[in-house]
């Protein structure tokens, strides 16, 4: 059966005197008491709960089927049969031909010729000329400074300082606290429950289209299932949990921390201001003026003439034939054959098929749902409070730890008290 424990926060009840120990803490149990602590416990037990469960049942009906059953019988009517027959006519049609013509046009081309021309043109000369500038360019020059500085210079000096330490003491305080429990409780609902059954109906189908002799086809009766839906109301009991709130006593150690003011020397690093000098080299840049000759070529403009060759056109008159083709219409006969179609009488027989609607009785099976109520056990898992004796936590003495408790455990050597994992502080 699985249980959760879970160490809740109760009234302690000392069984001894929590004094000093003398001659040290040899037996931890010598100076320590007990206290009663409460434990949540998970217990499972089972119950009886009624429940509704459905089973299926198969009953059997009898429907009434419509059946249709298929009559041939033959008929004999007149048809109309259009023939094939060929005729003869004459018919006039237009075509068109070609005839050829010649004309005469004159049209303007354009000759070339060549003439001589006297042409003036300018051209670039080079000439070349000397020029002389004055520039300025900086020298550099090295001088010696010297100049005074100030450094910081560092010094250890021992001082009194204050500080502040929180030091722990315990204190217990007492409160309540609230526990929740779930009650079961039964309740009873309404549902509504949903059933039915098929049903066969016949249905009358309008007529579509036409039969051989042209007239429209009556309308047919066909069968469908249908499905009947049913709706009851019941009232079902069912275990529902309310949650209840208990408020229960107990009381538990609060560490508290108080201000101590102490003092201690510390070494503190200052600084001094120390004056120094030192010797350096600086560049100077100082101007100075320089000559120098460069050569400059510049373009002069010069006309000279030439003789070139220029091409000319000049317009001329000339005459050219050419053909022209024209259509001219031109009306023809001739003998075309052609078939028509000349409508006749025939007999013919054929077979029309019509069917007769027949009842007939049928049994068919069908399922349902009944209810039935089921009495079951299931496991109810509830929380109880059990009360625990547990060991209190050493409050050992001047002789035992040299202080105050320091936990719930205290182990007396001659290091002191040593803090245990889990210990409250």
């Amino acid at each position: 059966m699985p249980a959760v424990a879970v160490v809740a926060m109760c009234t302690s009840t000392w069984a001894g005197d929590c004094g000093g120990c003398e001659g040290g803490c040899g037996d931890a149990s010598a100076c320590c008491g007990t206290k009663t602590v409460y434990q949540k416990q998970m217990v499972t037990e089972m119950k009886s709960v009624t429940c509704t469960e459905y089973t299926t049942e198969t009953r059997e009906k009898t429907v009434t089927v419509m059946k249709r059953v298929p009559k041939t019988e033959e008929k004999t009517r007149m048809v109309t049969v259009c023939v094939p027959e060929t005729k003869t006519k004459t018919c006039s049609y237009t075509i068109n031909k070609n005839v050829t013509e010649t004309k005469t046009c004159e049209y303007t081309v354009q000759v070339p010729y060549t003439e001589e021309v006297e042409q003036t043109y300018t051209v670039m000369t080079p000439v070349a000329e000397k020029k002389t500038c004055t520039y300025t360019v900086m020298v550099p020059v090295k001088e010696e400074k010297t100049c005074t500085y100030m450094v910081k210079v560092p010094y250890t000096e021992e001082v009194e300082q204050k500080y502040t330490v929180m030091v722990p003491y315990t204190e217990e305080v007492k409160a309540t606290r609230k526990v929740m429990k779930r009650v079961p409780k039964e309740i009873t609902k309404t549902v509504q429950v949903r059933g039915g059954h098929w049903e066969t109906q016949m249905v009358e189908m309008p007529s579509c289209g036409t039969d051989a002799c042209g007239c429209p086809c009556p309308p047919k009766q066909c069968c469908k299932k249908v499905w009947v839906p049913t709706c009851e109301t019941k009232e079902v009991t069912c275990m529902t949990y309310e949650c209840v709130t208990e408020e229960v006593p107990c009381s538990y150690t609060v560490t508290k921390c108080k201000p101590e003011e102490r003092t201690r020397k510390v070494c503190v690093s200052k600084c001094r201001d120390e004056e120094r000098t030192r010797t350096y080299t600086v560049t100077k840049c100082v101007p100075e003026e320089r000559t120098r000759e460069y050569t400059v070529t510049k373009c002069v403009p010069e006309q000279k003439t030439r003789m070139v060759k220029v091409t000319k056109c000049k317009a001329e008159t000339r005459t050219r034939e050419y053909t022209v083709c024209k259509c001219v219409p031109e009306t023809m006969t001739k003998e075309v054959s052609y078939t028509v179609m000349v409508p006749t009488q025939k007999e013919e027989k054929y077979t029309v098929t019509t069917c007769e609607c027949v009842s007939e009785e049928k049994t068919v099976s069908y399922k349902v749902c009944v209810p039935v109520s089921v009495t079951k056990e299931v496991p109810v898992t509830k929380c109880v409070m059990v009360a625990v004796e547990v060991p209190c936590g050493d409050c050992c003495g001047n002789n035992c730890c040299g202080g105050d408790c320091c936990c719930d455990s205290c182990d007396c050597c001659d290091s002191g008290c040593k803090k245990k994992r889990g210990c409250r502080r």
